[in-house]
C-alpha cells in the first residue's frame, strides 16, 4: 500500500501535515545513511491507538535490519510498543538491549514528529548491530550528524527545504564535510577531499574556513544570478555547482540546528560532477553536429528540388513534366522534416507543423484550374524522425492524389484528419471530389504514388485503405499506424 493511500485512507491529518510527511520521506535518506539504519514512518489512524506504516527506507551505508517490507502494516492497541510510547510522550524512546529480529541483534529508536505541539507521526529507526562498522572518524561523524538530524526531526525542523533532487543531489557517500558554528571545517570524508583536490586544493581541508576556501578555488568564476558567497554561508539550505577549468563539484549545504534553535554547525554534501559535465558538453556538441547535418541535408534536398523544377521547365512532354513535379514534391516533403529536425535538440518533430507545410505546398500545385483548399483537422503530436519522413511522403502522395484525381479541374477542399484510436494513429485524407470510380482495384493500379504509399505504410507496420466517403460524395484514404512514441 503506497504512502499516498495510507495517508488518504487511514488518517485525519491536515493537508499541511501530510505535505510535511511527504517532504520528510523525500529527504530522510540522509538520516538513514548517517545512522546506518532502516527507517519506518508510522502515522496515527483516526483512532490514535492504531498506527500505520506509511513508508520505509533502507540505508545505503550499512546492512539492513528489516528483511521484509512493512508498509501497510499496523500497530493496534499496543501501549507497550515503542512507537506508541513515543507518540503519547512526544519524547524520543529507545531500546539498546539488542533485541533479536530474525536472529539479528537490533537497536530501535522511536522519534516523534512534533509540529505545532502535536505529534503527527513517528519515525522508527532500526540499526543492525551485527553489521556495525568498526569505529572511526567517518563513522563518528556520520553518527554525530544523525543525532542532530534526529533532534531536528523531533522538533519539526526536518525535512529541509528546498528539497533535494535524487538524480543530481549529492549523498553522504559521495562526499561529506561537517563545519562548526563559525564555518570551519572540522571533518571531511576521503571523497570530499578528493573532490576538492580535483578543484586544485593543495592543503588539508580540516581547519580551513569553508566559505573562503571554496571561493578561492573558483575565484572569478560565478554563475549568472548566483551569489556564491551567500550560498556558501551555511545560513540556509542551498544547492549549487562550483567549477573551474579543472573540475566541477556539486554542493548541498544544510544548516544543523539543535533544540534551542541555535546553529549547531553545517553539513556539506559534495559530489564530483566533472565527468558528468564533460559528458553533457559532449552531448551538446553531438546534438549541435546532428542539427547541422539535418540542416545540410535539408539544403541539399532543396537544391535537388530546385534542379527538378528547372528541368521540368525545359521539358515539353506533359507526362515527363508531371513526373518531375511529383518527384519535386516528394523531395520537398522530406526536406520539411529535416528542416524541423535542424531546429531542435530532439530526434522528434511536431508533425502538425510538417503537415501544415505540406498542405501549403499541395495548395500551391493544386488542380490544373479552379482552387483547392487543403487544411488539417486534428493533431498528430510528436513523431520520431524516421516515422516522420515516411509519414510526410505518405501524406504528400495522398493529398496530391486527392487534388489531381478527385477534383481534376474543379474547386474543392482536402481535409487531413489525424486522431488517436486506442494505441493507433489514424490519418484520414478526405476530399469532396468525384470519388473512386466503380470497379477500381487498388491491387491492380499502376499509380506510382499509391505504390509508394502502400510500401511506406507496410514498413511502418500499418494499414492502408482507399474508398469512397460514407457521409457525402468524395473519397477517403485512411492510414493506420501504431502510435509512434517520440
Amino acid at each position: 500500500m503506497p504512502m499516498k493511500m495510507v495517508l488518504a485512507t487511514h488518517t485525519n491529518l491536515s493537508e499541511a501535515d501530510k505535505n510535511w510527511l511527504r517532504g520528510l520521506v523525500n529527504e530522510w535518506h540522509l538520516l538513514a545513511d548517517t545512522s546506518f539504519s532502516d527507517l519506518i514512518l508510522w502515522v496515527p489512524d483516526v483512532d490514535d491507538n492504531v498506527f500505520w506504516a506509511a513508508a520505509q527506507i533502507r540505508p545505503t551505508t550499512g546492512p539492513t535490519a528489516l528483511e521484509d517490507d512493512v508498509v501497510g502494516e499496523e500497530i493496534r492497541y499496543d501501549p507497550e510498543h515503542l512507537v506508541t510510547s513515543a507518540y503519547l510522550s512526544q519524547e524520543i524512546c529507545e531500546t539498546s538491549d539488542n533485541q533479536l529480529r530474525s536472529g539479528i541483534p537490533v537497536d530501535v529508536w522511536a522519534i516523534p514528529i512534533v509540529r505545532h505541539g502535536r505529534c503527527i507521526g513517528v519515525v522508527e529507526r532500526h540499526t543492525n548491530q551485527m553489521g556495525v562498522r568498526a569505529p572511526g572518524a567517518l563513522e563518528d561523524a556520520y553518527l554525530e550528524t544523525s543525532e542532530v538530524l534526529a533532534d531536528m526531526l523531533w522538533h519539526g525542523r526536518y525535512p529541509i527545504d528546498p528539497p533535494s533532487d535524487h538524480t543530481f543531489s549529492p549523498r553522504p557517500g559521495d562526499g561529506m564535510m561537517t563545519l562548526d558554528a563559525r564555518g570551519t571545517i572540522v571533518w571531511a570524508s576521503p571523497n570530499a577531499v578528493s573532490a576538492y583536490r580535483h578543484l586544485g586544493l593543495a592543503m588539508d581541508l580540516v581547519g580551513e574556513d569553508f566559505r573562503q576556501l571554496t571561493q578561492a578555488l573558483v575565484e572569478g568564476i560565478q554563475d549568472v544570478g548566483q551569489d556564491v558567497g551567500t550560498d556558501l554561508s551555511g545560513r540556509q539550505v542551498r544547492e549549487l555547482e562550483i567549477s573551474n577549468p579543472r573540475a566541477a563539484v556539486r554542493l548541498r549545504i544544510i544548516p544543523l540546528v539543535r533544540e534551542d534553535e541555535h546553529r549547531h554547525g553545517t553539513l556539506v554534501l559534495c559530489r564530483d560532477t566533472t565527468d558528468l559535465r564533460n559528458q553533457e558538453r559532449q552531448l551538446v556538441t553531438k546534438d549541435a553536429t546532428i542539427r547541422e547535418i539535418h540542416h545540410r541535408v535539408k539544403n541539399n534536398l532543396q537544391t535537388v528540388a530546385a534542379l527538378l523544377r528547372l528541368q521540368s521547365r525545359r521539358i515539353q512532354s506533359p507526362e515527363a513534366k508531371g513526373a518531375l513535379k511529383d518527384a519535386m514534391s516528394r523531395v520537398s516533403a522530406i526536406a520539411v522534416v529535416h528542416e524541423l529536425l535542424s531546429q531542435t535538440f530532439d530526434e522528434a518533430v511536431d508533425f502538425d507543423d510538417v503537415a501544415d507545410r505540406i498542405l501549403r505546398m499541395v495548395g500551391d500545385v493544386a488542380a490544373s484550374s479552379g482552387k483547392v483548399h487543403a487544411r488539417r483537422d486534428g493533431s498528430f503530436g510528436l513523431v520520431p524522425a524516421d516515422t516522420a519522413t515516411s509519414l510526410s511522403l505518405v501524406m504528400t502522395e495522398l493529398c496530391q492524389n486527392a487534388v489531381e484525381h478527385g477534383f481534376d479541374s474543379s474547386s474543392g477542399e482536402v481535409v487531413v484528419h489525424p486522431h488517436l484510436e486506442g494505441e493507433e494513429l489514424v490519418i484520414d485524407v478526405l476530399d469532396g471530389g468525384v470519388g473512386i470510380p466503380e470497379g477500381f482495384d487498388i491491387d491492380n493500379t499502376s499509380s506510382l504514388g499509391l505504390s509508394i504509399v502502400r510500401t511506406l505504410v507496410t514498413d511502418m507496420d500499418g494499414r492502408f485503405e482507399l474508398g469512397n466517403r460514407a457521409d457525402r460524395q468524395g473519397s477517403r484514404a485512411r492510414v493506420v499506424i501504431p502510435v509512434p512514441h517520440a
